[in-house]
């Protein structure tokens, strides 16, 4: 009985790193007022950049890095879109979802002759714990560092968009641009920085599962992570701390499908894949309306508007 609850909390942890790392990048782009449709096309080209840096360098610390800031030149293109030249930002966002997997599979044709990596990465990201444990609860219980980085990541973003200065200006570009505008903050420069960030986290979040779940790009590594990390933005009410919360329920959900499936539970196994996505279809239908989005969410800003 505790190694199955030990095994539960541990795959919760395990898949909801990922989802809280794009989750993240959703608050700080939309808390700036730009719609970020575009995680799952910046966690994808993370997760190939990731895995690929990773493997040739031997290194998957290198890789993480990388991939955060190859998600943030992907996110750019969104920002250039969106902020500069004022394209919707829905349509913006879903072109990436397009182009990131197509990139992603292009280039891994290029490096590794195929759609998924002919070998796994030499080396995964650590555990807090450093090697296989003799206790298996023990082993359960030993996350990945990519889940203490997202906890961190969350305390840090919550502390920032909350207890600083610079987060103060992000909320109110996000909720009243044009007052902002009078005050001397350069609405486009905030716009500009939070959603690279989005980009950069959202890369994190594709290199957490390349890296430390599956050790190896294939193209459905992400397979709607980004959507569910959106949905969990809504859940959260756009607060850091929220979607942390939500990216645990998610994952959770994943942990128990995967679980219902090793106890041989008698549902067909697509159906227990279905869960995750079902749930999250579930969330949206029960909260989308009650959850309330900055104000200019969305809204490209002109100067000299209100």
């Amino acid at each position: 009985m505790l190694n199955n609850i030990s095994l539960l909390i541990g795959n919760t942890f395990m898949y909801s790193a990922p989802l809280i790392f794009g989750a993240l990048g959703g608050v700080i782009s939309e808390r700036s007022g730009v719609v970020n449709l575009g995680i799952e096309g910046m966690m994808t080209v993370g997760a190939f950049v990731g895995t690929a840096v990773g493997y040739f360098t031997g290194n998957p610390w290198i890789g993480f890095l990388v991939a955060g800031l190859a998600g943030g030149l992907f996110a750019l293109l969104h920002a250039v879109a969106s902020i500069t030249f004022k394209a919707d930002q829905t349509i913006s966002g879903i072109a990436l979802n397009l182009i990131g997997p197509g990139l992603a599979l292009f280039l891994c044709r290029m490096f590794f002759s195929g759609a998924t990596m002919t070998q796994p990465v030499p080396h995964k990201l650590p555990k807090i714990l450093g090697g296989a444990q003799s206790n298996t609860v023990a082993q359960n219980l030993n996350f990945d560092s990519t889940v203490i980085l997202a906890f961190v990541a969350m305390l840090v973003m919550w502390f920032v968009l909350y207890r600083t200065k610079w987060g103060l200006r992000v909320r109110s570009v996000g909720e009243h641009p044009a007052a902002a505008d009078t005050l001397g903050i350069s609405v486009t420069r905030t716009r500009y920085v939070c959603v690279i960030l989005s980009g950069v986290l959202a890369g994190f979040g594709g290199a957490s599962m390349t890296l430390a779940v599956i050790q190896q790009f294939t193209p459905t590594a992400i397979s709607g992570q980004g959507f569910i990390a959106l949905a969990a933005v809504i859940f959260g009410k756009w607060t850091p701390q929220g979607a942390y919360g939500a990216c645990l329920l998610f994952g959770f959900a994943q942990a128990l499908a995967v679980f219902m499936g090793l106890v041989k539970v008698p549902i067909r196994s697509e159906i227990l894949a279905m869960l995750p996505y079902i749930l999250t279809i579930i969330v949206l239908i029960l909260f989308v309306g009650r959850s309330v989005a900055p104000k200019s969410d969305g809204l490209p800003y002109e100067k000299g508007t209100r």
